[in-house]
């Protein structure tokens, strides 16, 4: 276990030092916004309660031009071995490309069913809470069961559309990549620029085949 962690904390590396370079031409130059609002980063949303101090909280949001009943379909089958992560496939999906259609055997979800985090991984984020349709929330936790991680995926219509609203919230306890506890609230900034180059590229793949593909179409 520890081996398949080490190899893939490697190309996540590789994406941090990249990520401080071009976070700032992402934001910049980016055709599409994934900025969530004043009011989403800041008020309540689903999953909040499981990390009630977070060392850090991360709010994106997208505006998907599809109905949150054809979106939340996309949002159930993430991970590895799974649909994928929608994000960069070559870091996260052992280059295998996210699915481009909808697969009925992974719709069927279960409290605690684990989404495989990375190539080689057996663990992963659990799934700490759902009700489809309206919002999926995954937690990482250490071998102890004590949880480092909460990321939740947050469906809201809006004028037949939807805002996809995701957050992540980092425990006290939660370190970069081996960087310890401690040492990680100082290099947010890194942290940050990693966590929106890889959560824009997953916002955007979730957007684009929503819009573009309906439910069980194979084509």
């Amino acid at each position: 276990m520890k081996r398949a962690r080490f190899h893939t904390v490697v190309p996540w590396a590789v994406t941090a030092a990249a990520g401080v370079a071009l976070s700032a031409v992402l934001v910049n130059r980016a055709s599409r916004p994934v900025r969530a609002t004043a009011g989403e980063r800041t008020r309540p949303l689903p999953g909040d309660d499981l990390i009630a101090n977070p060392l850090s909280t991360f709010t994106n949001a997208v505006t998907v031009h599809a109905a949150p009943h054809d979106v939340w379909p996309w949002v159930a089958q993430m991970g590895v071995g799974r649909a994928g992560w929608y994000s960069y496939d070559a870091l996260d999906n052992g280059g295998e490309a996210s699915a481009a259609c909808i697969n009925p055997e992974l719709q069927h979800l279960e409290l605690d069913m684990v989404f495989p985090a990375g190539p080689g991984i057996t663990d992963g984020f659990t799934l700490a809470a759902f009700e489809p349709g309206r919002f999926l929330v995954l937690d990482w936790k250490t071998p102890d069961g004590v949880r480092l991680v909460s990321w939740a995926f947050v469906l809201e219509p809006l004028n037949g559309a939807t805002r996809l609203i995701v957050r992540v919230r980092g425990a006290t306890g939660y370190g970069f990549f081996g960087v310890p506890p401690s040492l990680t609230k100082h290099i947010m900034p890194v942290v940050h620029a990693v966590h929106f180059i890889m959560q824009r590229k997953q916002l955007l793949g979730i957007a684009e085949r929503a819009q573009m593909w309906e439910i069980g179409d194979e084509s």
